[in-house]
């Protein structure tokens, strides 16, 4: 048995190394406190699946001026990329270069570090919690034991659709960053993509930049699509967290709007954003989910202009449309898929044949459904459980994990989108950031009340 003393040499196990576990890892570190960050894939450590693509034409959505990977130094990633003028601040940058940024960040960090790092390249696949100390097991056998667990999980694979998954490899691709996506387009006519939002529009460019020729049909129950920035960046007036809620509080935005731009009205929400979802309650919560949320979606996650530019060029020429429908019935039909839908706000189905069908519509937020031993095993010990949206993880507002108990747990903790239900906005660097900062100065306090002392 580890005695409490023990205990607290112990690291912290982070599990996932995507952008939230990293950053993460670098703040704790920071802070002098032990660290075993858990990624299975060696080529995603530090970057995640979506600072982890190769193809520059997927861009942030964010300007770079908003980048900087730690919120008490916001110039941090403008010197990184020896930016140092406003047009430079406000360009979009690719993608797969903020995910060299972040693993120079670690490597920075693990030098500083010395022996309170540890880098473990494998799969967590259970953890024993004692009474002292956590067990996390490990694909290869081994045995890592720590003080807590921090699941960083980041986006779970795409939700599986019914209607597709009888269509075979090849000719349906369920998740759309798999590598061989994008390849074999030689003599592919027409294509459709499912769901229409940052990831549809990822798919589109890159299957132009594969040299694909023919056509792309963007199937979604709306066919709404995401909004664009602004070439420049918004200067927005710092506004008081609105006391209004639920209706009332549209109708304000909507008003701003009217004032100031729909860009400005949003754009001053962002620093209320979490505290507004967490004043309303579950109902009123639900209800912004199903009635508001595809266009919240739209106006709050938005395209880079270049990208949302090359999308409109596309529909000007013909290969681009959106549809607002949805999926009837997929067959197999001569190597080619014959799919139908049921067009909004019309009686009666179309149908389209196509050569191939990517998945674009979300990640899978369902706990029961993700294909992860650790996830499942956590389940079934009832040390986790969906939270009220089965939008991922039941946390408080600090991330500790609820039980099926509905008790918090102060050795399992959570970060990154699978803490959508309690925060809501959780999926862009500049609210990950700060979400991360929090909470290791959470840990780091713990660590020294434990007597190890900064």
């Amino acid at each position: 048995m580890t005695s409490r003393n023990a205990a607290q040499d112990l690291p912290i196990a982070i599990v996932g190394g995507g952008f939230s576990g990293t950053l993460l890892a670098i703040n704790l570190l920071r802070y002098g406190v032990k660290v075993a960050l858990i990624e299975r894939s060696s080529a995603q450590l530090a970057k995640g699946v979506a600072f982890g693509t190769r193809r520059p034409e997927h861009l942030l959505n964010v300007r770079a001026a908003n980048m900087s990977a730690f919120p008490d130094d916001a110039g941090h990633f403008l010197r990184w990329m020896e930016f140092s003028d406003k047009d430079e601040a406000n360009r979009f940058v690719p993608r797969l270069t903020y995910g060299v940024y972040l693993r120079e960040a670690l490597v920075e960090a693990l030098a500083k570090a010395g022996p309170n790092a540890q880098i473990v390249n494998g799969e967590a696949l259970s953890v024993d919690f004692g009474t002292d100390a956590a067990r996390v097991g490990l694909a290869d056998g081994d045995v890592l034991e720590c003080r807590s667990v921090v699941l960083a999980l980041g986006n779970f694979p795409p939700v599986p659709h019914p209607v597709l998954q009888g269509l075979p490899d090849g000719l349906y691709y369920p998740d759309p960053w798999d590598a061989p996506a994008v390849t074999g387009l030689d003599g592919l006519d027409h294509v459709l993509v499912v769901g229409s939002g940052l990831t549809a529009a990822d798919v589109v460019l890159s299957l132009e930049s594969s040299g694909f020729k023919g056509k792309v049909t963007v199937l979604s129950r709306r066919g709404l699509k995401p909004l664009s920035h602004a070439e420049s960046g918004p200067v927005v007036a710092p506004v008081q967290d609105p006391d209004r809620r639920g209706s009332q509080l549209v109708r304000e935005v909507r008003r701003r709007a009217a004032e100031l731009g729909w860009r400005a009205a949003v754009d001053g929400l962002r620093p209320h954003t979490q505290n507004i979802w967490r004043r309303h309650s579950v109902t009123a919560q639900a209800s912004f989910l199903r009635h508001l949320r595809p266009y919240w979606d739209i106006h709050r996650h938005r395209l880079a202009p270049a990208v949302a530019q090359r999308l409109e060029d596309l529909e000007a020429s013909g290969r681009l449309r959106y549809v607002a429908g949805k999926l009837g019935r997929a067959e197999e039909r001569g190597g080619r898929a014959a799919v139908s839908y049921h067009p909004r706000g019309e009686s009666g189905t179309q149908v389209l044949e196509v050569d191939r069908i990517y998945n674009c519509a979300g990640p899978d937020c369902d706990l029961s459904r993700v294909d992860l031993p650790l996830v499942q095993g956590l389940l079934e010990q009832g040390r986790i459980t969906g939270d009220a949206h089965a939008l991922g993880v039941d946390v408080d507002h600090l991330g500790r994990v609820r039980g099926a108990d509905g008790v918090v747990q102060d050795n399992l903790l959570a970060v990154g989108p699978i803490t959508k239900g309690e925060a809501w906005e959780i999926v862009a660097v500049p609210d990950i950031r700060r979400q991360v900062w929090g909470l290791a100065r959470f840990l780091a306090d713990e660590h020294w009340v434990g007597g190890e002392g900064l």
